[in-house]
């Protein structure tokens, strides 16, 4: 019963005239959908029965990204059709192994029926696609979203070649988890959807002067402040004399110079920094505490040597550690923690095109 009611709440979801549901997610939003998955996601159940009902989707989700619905819907109505067998007291085992039998069958059938699909034909995997995504949204923009389904797949897929394990060579390996992401940018038509063959991060350069525009750049990723060294516990510093508060900026000066000569050797074009760049100091001064934050003072030294460079460096700070893994497979570099331990070998050349551009107001 359990089984059969979680079907009946998404049994108005399938079909050519499927509704849609509106739901109430726990912070207050509505969410408008007719995906059997996502209201599922949304629904909470104490009964055991219906939570495996609902892991039933989400294994389907993962496994093949479509069915959602269709497969409650169809747990539902075989659970609903042992129950009056229960009731004349059949045994549960005799009636799930007729079940089995019933699987067998319907494989074979599904053998019989199922026609060959050549995946380089644009039209029957346009054909395929729409069946799959074409309940999703409007029929107006069907093409349009199909195509960039396709055309996003076929630019993450890889074939494993002959360095993998050799029971895997030549397996077409699609993860479009962590290699193929959707951006959403307010503003603009549907029409100027498209599919960006690289990694996209919603950042600026950390200074106005720097190059927006690169082509074939080296680039070089950090996982490390550009900033001093700060000491392990809290620490203060008192400031009498003013001789050594120039002695204490020097110092920081020293080491970021250090770091940037460092990064510079190896000529890089771009550095992507996962870390932000940040300090504080304070000092007394006369009996009053004055605080000062020194993270401007840093990044401004770093800035102004990437500047100085020839070619000069461009910098982006604060990216997501998933975009730099991103980054990192895209250009064949490799994310280095230390600075010290940068090596020719880390540096990504495979990049074709850096430039910043303005994509609706982001």
């Amino acid at each position: 019963m359990a089984a059969k009611t979680v079907a009946d709440v998404i049994r108005t979801c399938l079909g050519p005239k499927a509704m849609l549901k509106m739901i109430l997610d726990p912070m207050g939003g509505i969410l408008l959908t007719n995906d059997g998955h996502a209201i599922l996601r949304e629904i909470d159940v104490a009964h055991p029965a219906a939570k495996s009902m609902i892991e039933l989707s989400r294994t389907q989700d993962e496994e093949v990204g479509d069915g959602t619905t269709s497969v409650i819907i169809l747990a539902g109505e075989i659970l609903a059709h042992s129950l009056p067998l229960l009731e004349r007291n059949i045994h549960p085992v005799v009636i799930i192994k007729a079940f089995s039998h019933a699987l067998e069958d319907a494989l074979k059938v599904i053998d019989d029926i199922s026609v060959p699909v050549d995946i380089s034909s644009e039209d029957q995997m346009m054909a395929l696609i729409k069946t799959s995504i074409g309940t999703k949204f409007s029929s107006r923009w069907s093409d349009l979203m199909c195509s960039l389904a396709l055309k996003a797949v076929r630019t993450v897929s890889v074939t494993a070649g002959d360095e993998t394990p050799v029971d895997s060579v030549g397996i077409k390996t699609v993860d479009i988890k962590r290699y193929a992401r959707v951006e959403k940018v307010p503003g603009g038509e549907i029409e100027e959807c498209r599919v960006l063959n690289g990694v996209m991060v919603n950042k600026d350069v950390t200074h106005p002067k720097m190059r927006r525009r690169i082509q074939n750049p080296r680039v070089v990723l950090l996982d490390c402040p550009l900033e001093y060294k700060k000491g392990e516990s809290q620490t203060n510093i008192e400031v009498t004399k003013e001789e050594d508060w120039n002695r204490i900026l020097q110092l920081e000066e020293q080491q970021i110079k250090a770091m940037c000569d460092k990064i510079l050797e190896f000529k890089p074009d771009i550095v992507f920094t996962e870390k932000g760049v940040s300090g504080m100091c304070i000092f007394h001064d006369f009996g009053v505490h004055a605080m000062l934050t020194v993270d401007t003072i840093a990044i401004d030294l770093a800035q102004h040597y990437f500047l100085k460079a020839n070619p000069p460096v461009t910098a982006i700070r604060r990216v997501r550690k998933t975009d730099n893994n991103r980054i990192a497979r895209a250009v064949g570099a490799t994310i280095v923690n230390r600075i010290d331990d940068l090596r020719e070998a880390d540096v990504g050349t495979e990049c074709g095109l850096f430039h910043v551009e303005k994509l609706g107001d982001e």
